[in-house]
């Protein structure tokens, strides 16, 4: 799974933008599990270490790709 989401999303943060040349990028849940979502292919993306560690568990409002929030 993981693969699938660093490929849809062209390998590149979805908040900040870099690339995997760029920085390190890890799989991030758009709504935390702890804020009741599920973990489906549905609330994952890319993001890269610093984005995802800046977001910690806040709702990210700005992807509704997916879904509506």
């Amino acid at each position: 799974m993981r693969n699938y989401i660093f490929q849809r999303d062209k390998y590149q943060c979805q908040s900040c933008g870099k690339t995997s040349q760029e920085a390190n990028l890890s799989i991030d849940h758009i709504i935390p599990l702890s804020r009741g979502r599920k973990n489906d292919i549905s609330n994952l993306q890319t993001l890269c270490l610093t984005s995802n560690q800046r977001k910690t568990d806040k709702i990210d409002h700005r992807f509704h790709r997916h879904f509506e929030i």
